[in-house]
């Protein structure tokens, strides 16, 4: 399989998902110390319908699917892990989404987006509100990943976080694949999810700036409304930057996304390594020998 093909991935509970065009693996290191491996075919519904792989469109596409598909698989990873005893339904599946999105709408457009109304007479213009929003959006979302940093269990997801970048950098440079090779490789990597979430606040003040001013209830549910169209624009920057990563001005586009990546990755050992390069190697197809780590 070519390295144009790019793969994606996410930290979960013990362990690391990664997706592939047209499959799915969950790597879990299960507290006997077995790697246990699940691989499931996938279909995107950008692949059933084309016209939700059009640009502008196929960012809250993905954005969407892949939040589905990491519910479902962290919900999964922490059945194998021994801290679940069952799997949700799908019917739970659908609402926990539901409610992460909810969650996500009143933390990151809500409240900057009442903070702001409320105290409008002493900003000025609709430019330096949305200047102001942005700024208290993003304080929000650091304040959240900083709180959550704090907790043990997350700060091991965030290091297979890192162990799953160092994987796909891995890949992405044609080394070899195992533990020796990939522990050399960046913790940091251009497509995260973290870097669109920045790029999603930065773009997100240009695109509200357009809405006008109103009530608070139109304040809050214009920017809901045209949210796809700001996902949207963020997935094709995300797109274009990593197509163009040997670039200088590509690299400096990147790099604000690569520093936040710091609070949301950390440096994994050797066992993490290894549980992300199993996950990887199921996607591909013909899976690669992998040497084994000997811990």
């Amino acid at each position: 399989m070519g390295k144009n093909i790019q793969y994606g991935g996410q930290a979960v509970i013990e362990g690391v998902m990664m997706r592939g065009p047209d499959a799915v693996a969950l790597a879990v290191r299960k507290p006997t110390g077995e790697i246990v491996i699940e691989k499931e075919a996938i279909t995107s519904p950008r692949q059933k319908y084309k016209v939700l792989g059009w640009p502008l469109i196929r960012g809250g596409v993905v954005l969407v699917d892949s939040l589905m598909l990491g519910v479902k698989t962290l919900n999964r990873s922490a059945v194998l892990a021994g801290e679940e005893d069952e799997q949700l339904s799908s019917t739970d599946l659908i609402w926990t989404t539901v409610l992460a999105i909810l969650l996500a709408l009143v933390l990151f457009v809500a409240l900057p987006t009442g903070i702001v109304h409320f105290a409008k007479g002493l900003i000025g213009g609709v430019m330096a509100q949305n200047v102001v929003e942005g700024i208290v959006r993003f304080l929000v979302f650091l304040g959240y990943v900083w709180g959550i940093s704090r907790l043990n269990e997350i700060q091991r997801v965030f290091k297979y976080h890192g162990a799953e970048h160092k994987v796909i950098n891995t890949f992405e440079s044609g080394a070899v694949l195992n533990v020796e090779n990939t522990g050399g490789h960046s913790i940091l990597h251009p497509r995260c999810g973290t870097s669109f979430l920045l790029i999603v606040m930065v773009i997100s003040i240009l695109v509200f700036a357009c809405l006008g001013e109103g009530s608070l209830l139109w304040r809050v549910f214009s920017r809901v409304a045209v949210f796809p169209i700001v996902a949207g624009l963020g997935y094709e920057f995300i797109k274009l930057t990593s197509r163009f990563a040997d670039r200088d001005w590509a690299r400096w586009l990147m790099a604000p996304g690569l520093w936040l990546q710091k609070l949301t990755t950390g440096e994994p050992d050797d066992d993490q390594i290894e549980v992300a390069l199993q996950a990887l190697a199921a996607v591909m197809e013909p899976p690669p020998s992998i040497l084994s780590y000997e811990g």
